[in-house]
């Protein structure tokens, strides 16, 4: 892995570097067996355990867990944290965040950033792969995200900053990121048993995988919109009644427009548990330099748009596509 010194804070995409021919759009998806049967069992094993184990008492270790992995993990660890850099933090703090996001299940630490960074760079093109934006049919787009991988023909480098690639513990999680769920089982099975295991492990990955995918795929098709950044294939959308359980992360078009914004939702009416918890820790004086929009650098390509003609125009576009 390469490492050097950049300033991300000032560059969003800058761990992305062009070479000679590099683009966005010629690549073909290829199936990932790994990636394919690691979702595949854990969805199995959770479901069909789950409807012989259902009680309140295995729900609620479901929603506990899912909520501490997505929330404190997946938006504020992998996403707004390690990714953005939007707000600073204690560097145990920062890891301890990073690692309840590997436990969602998506992959390691450095695949999260590559694969975000990626597929952002890619976006902002004025040309990019299906893949990256979602584009093929609700059901294709769903086996390409979670069964496959899109491989470019002219990729980009991907140059981690220089602590990141050289920090031991990332290092040692993204080998073992799969296997970071055994400790996390074996304190569920002496606690519950095998039925907290089901719950708590088993269907949690399966359910916050597939829900990543899920709000990935309307957040980038349908949906409201009051930006729009000039010159990229992808465009983000903010989808309504979702903010709970996303944990803030679908007011894409909000991330879109001020991607190094630690605060996702920026209206009063668009709920974001991740700013919520943020708050609360800076008050407590574990985080502090909290980015909002307003702090961020102007983007002369972000244009403010006619809302309900951008409603209208995406959701009709996207019913055709479903046709």
């Amino acid at each position: 892995m390469v490492a050097i010194e950049l300033n991300t804070q000032a560059y969003d995409n800058a761990r992305i570097v062009e070479q000679t021919g590099t683009n966005a759009w010629q690549g073909k998806v290829v199936w990932s067996w790994s990636k394919s049967l690691w979702i595949t069992m854990m969805t199995l094993v959770g479901v069909v355990g789950a409807l012989f184990t259902l009680s309140l008492e295995n729900s609620l270790v479901f929603l506990i867990s899912t909520a501490i992995t997505l929330n404190l993990g997946h938006s504020l660890g992998m996403h707004r944290r390690f990714i953005h850099q939007s707000y600073n933090c204690p560097k145990w703090l920062e890891h301890l965040f990073v690692y309840f996001g590997v436990l969602v299940g998506l992959a390691g630490p450095y695949g999260m950033m590559h694969t975000h960074d990626l597929r952002d760079w890619a976006q902002r093109q004025k040309r990019c792969h299906p893949y990256f934006g979602h584009k093929a049919s609700f059901f294709k787009d769903g086996f390409w995200q979670m069964h496959c991988d899109v491989i470019l023909e002219y990729p980009p480098m991907f140059v981690p900053e220089k602590e990141v690639a050289k920090d031991r513990f990332y290092q040692f999680v993204e080998k073992t990121w799969m296997w970071q769920q055994l400790p996390i089982a074996l304190l569920f099975y002496f606690i519950g048993g095998i039925d907290w295991v089901i719950w708590g492990v088993c269907l949690r990955v399966a359910v916050s995988v597939t829900g990543h995918w899920f709000i990935g795929h309307f957040a980038h098709n349908t949906g409201h919109r009051e930006w729009h950044v000039e010159g990229a294939a992808v465009q983000g959308f903010n989808i309504k009644f979702f903010g709970l359980i996303s944990m803030g992360e679908c007011w894409h078009n909000n991330h879109h427009a001020f991607p190094n914004s630690a605060l996702l939702g920026i209206h009063d009416n668009q709920s974001d548990p991740g700013w919520w918890v943020l708050r609360f820790l800076e008050k407590i004086n574990l985080v502090w330099d909290i980015k909002q929009p307003q702090d961020l650098p102007d983007r002369p390509e972000l244009v403010e748009i006619n809302n309900n003609n951008s409603d209208k125009a995406s959701s009709l576009l996207y019913k055709f596509r479903l046709l």
